[in-house]
Parts: structure tokens; C-alpha cells; sequence
């Protein structure tokens, strides 16, 4: 059976929380529609977060769960999030139900524990795409009935049944890829000196406070060494940090940065968050980087990603408690030696996986043909 004679009519996407779930999600929705483009896709995220907006403006149906996380530190807050939980999967049985998908992928989040749980209970194939390299506790609890899990590391067998594993990446916006700007013509258009070295420091886009107070240590530094700093500030903290910066002429900050094809082609150094997402983005486009992991993640799966990199020389990881401190000469120690930017741009481009969306449809046909 061929992909022509599969006809996939219904995709059940779940998970969210952050945009390191949502891209992908939206990547592997939108691959869908590209081969099959009669495919009814439904999204299911958790009520109030982020892919409630996100997931609508990119043309696509979503439902909401109530579910939300576990407090760790204060556990008598978690009768209420038992209670959300129970409605979560009352409410997710009934999409099931109704939707009745071929297939159901969890991307991790809330949402996706509740939904492929009750996929599995209903005999609907599922589909994990655990994008760090330390897995996430939902799909770690999901992986034993699921079909297929898509991962973006090595080693990812400690958590999961080796034979279901496919290495495929992660999904990322496919735009990065396509700017036809030189660097010096990006260094140009965003108002930098094409001759000199330039910076993008990028924090999320809420900010990331260690990152912004690391990269302030710094501007003295990079403006007595004439290096340009394009520094994404995230919404906390912008005000503070954005008046900072119209002290310097080789600095400019900003909330967001909406052209992020034309910045990372700028950039001759990246300093950044360790998400999954973002850290496939510096892989495909080959970018020499300095990774602070958040410590505010779930199973610290921000340094183990940096670690994974910066073990075999394709990253400089700098923890959170250090990054204030130790940044400033770090950044001098790059900028100054331009070929440990070079090596560490080489090294960084061989873990890259391009195509992930289009591998997990492949996934997602191969799934659904042999459950048929």
C-alpha cells in the first residue's frame, strides 16, 4: 500500500504550553495539509495558554482542556489539579469520540497527556515527538502504547521502547532557511555596520531576566571592542533594558524581532535560551552559539539539551547562577577568535536534521498503513 492509496482524513494534534511545542505542532499540521490537503486537523491545547491564539491564527480548529501542571512545591494546590485533570479527560474521551482521528501526535504539554491517553484507550494510533534530549514525564508515561516516537538526540532509548524510535529532529519554522540576503546585506538592513561583528542575543518571547542582566554586564565590552549587539529583550523587563540600550550606538533592543531570518543570517554569535526549538533552528542554520539554560524547566531539560551540544564542541553552555558573572569575557574570548566562531558554527551544523516535518508524515503514513 502506497502513500496514494493512504488517505488520511483526520489528524488529532495535542500539546503546548510553549512555543517549543506549538512550532512544531503547527510544522508537522502544516506538512499534513501539504500531502493531503483534504485532512481535517484538530488541535487540543490547555485553556489559557499560548496555543489557544497561536493555533487559530495559523488557520487551524483547537479545543481546550482545563488541565494544568502539577505544583511541585506547594502540593496541596494539586486537588484542584486533580479535579482539572479528571475534567480534562472526560472532556478529551468526547473528542475522541467525536473526532474520531486516524492518528492522534502528541508534541508535550498539559494538554497531550489527557488526549493520547484516551486515543490509546480507543485503539487510535499514537504518534510522541519528544524534542529534548531529556524526555518530558507525559510522553515518557505515553510511550509504552504508542506506535511511533519521534526524537531529535541520540541516546533517547533510556526512555522509551528502542523499536518505536525514529531520529527524525525537530520541526522548525521553515522560513529560517529561506532569506537570500548575504550576511553583510542582513547586517545592513538591520542597521549595523556590515564590516563589524555582530550579536543576537534572543530570551523567548517573555524575556529571560538572567539572559538580559548577562548581556547588560556586557555592553561595555562589546562597545569598546565595536561589536554590534541586535538584542531581543522579551516583553518582562523590555522597558528597563531597552532605555539601557539607547545609551549604546552599537546596540539595538527590542521586544521582539519579527524578521528572525534576516537576524540569525546577520548574526555572527548567538546567545540564547537552550530550548529544543531554538537549538534545531542554530543546527540548521549552522550558527556559532552560547547557550544559558533556563533552570526553570521541567526535569532541567534545558541543560541537558546545551550539554549535548557543548560535550562535543558545538556550543559554549554557561549555567544560569554563572551567566551574569562569566558571560562578558566569554562573548570578548569569541568575538576575538574568530575561528573558535568558526569551529563551533562547523560542529553545531553536523547535529543538524533537516525535513523533520516531512519525515514525520512519512511516520505518521507508515503508522496508520499498518494499523490498518
Amino acid at each position: 500500500m502506497n502513500e496514494e492509496q493512504i488517505k488520511i482524513k483526520r489528524v488529532l494534534i495535542s500539546g503546548g504550553g510553549t512555543g517549543g511545542h506549538i512550532f512544531p505542532a503547527l510544522s508537522i499540521a502544516n506538512a499534513v495539509r501539504r500531502r493531503f490537503p483534504e485532512a481535517e486537523i484538530l488541535f487540543v491545547g490547555a485553556l489559557g495558554r499560548m496555543e489557544m491564539e497561536r493555533v487559530p491564527a495559523a488557520g487551524y480548529r483547537i479545543e481546550g482542556l482545563p488541565v494544568a501542571g502539577f505544583d511541585r512545591k506547594r502540593l496541596w494546590r494539586n486537588f484542584g489539579v486533580l479535579f482539572k485533570l479528571w475534567k480534562s479527560l472526560r472532556k478529551a474521551r468526547r473528542i475522541v469520540r467525536d473526532f474520531r482521528p486516524d492518528i492522534a501526535v502528541g508534541v508535550g504539554g498539559y494538554a497531550s497527556g489527557p488526549v493520547l491517553k484516551q486515543a490509546q484507550k480507543h485503539g487510535v494510533p499514537t504518534l510522541l515527538q519528544e524534542q529534548n534530549s531529556y524526555a518530558g514525564v507525559t510522553n515518557k508515561l505515553l510511550a509504552k502504547k504508542a506506535k511511533a516516537i519521534c526524537v531529535a538526540y541520540d541516546g533517547m532509548d533510556r526512555f522509551f521502547p528502542a523499536e518505536v524510535i525514529t531520529k527524525t529532529g525537530n520541526p522548525v519554522r521553515t522560513d529560517l532557511e529561506n532569506c537570500t540576503l548575504t550576511q553583510a546585506e542582513a547586517k545592513k538592513k538591520l542597521g549595523f555596520d556590515p564590516e563589524k561583528p555582530l550579536i543576537l542575543t534572543v530570551g523567548g518571547s517573555l524575556g529571560a531576566r538572567t539572559v538580559n542582566e548577562a548581556i547588560a554586564a556586557s555592553l561595555d565590552m562589546l562597545r569598546d571592542k565595536e561589536v554590534g549587539l541586535m538584542w531581543q529583550t522579551g516583553r518582562y523587563g523590555a522597558p528597563q533594558f531597552q532605555k539601557l540600550a539607547e545609551s549604546y550606538d552599537n546596540v539595538k533592543a527590542t521586544t521582539f524581532i519579527s524578521d528572525m531570518d534576516v537576524a540569525y543570517r546577520a548574526a555572527d554569535l548567538v546567545v540564547s535560551r537552550a530550548g529544543a526549538g531554538t537549538i534545531s533552528e542554530l543546527q540548521n542554520l549552522g550558527k556559532a552559539c552560547v547557550l544559558i539554560p533556563s533552570p526553570n524547566v521541567a526535569e532541567d531539560h534545558q541543560r541537558h539539551n546545551a550539554e549535548a551540544l557543548s560535550t562535543r564542541g558545538a556550543a559554549v553552555m554557561i549555567l544560569d547562577s554563572q551567566a551574569v558573572d562569566s558571560l562578558p569575557a566569554t562573548l570578548e574570548k569569541l568575538i576575538s577568535n574568530p575561528a573558535e566562531c568558526s569551529a563551533l558554527s562547523a560542529e553545531i551544523s553536523k547535529m543538524a536534521l533537516k525535513n523533520a516535518d516531512e519525515k514525520i508524515v512519512d511516520i505518521i503514513i507508515n503508522t496508520i498503513k499498518d494499523t490498518k
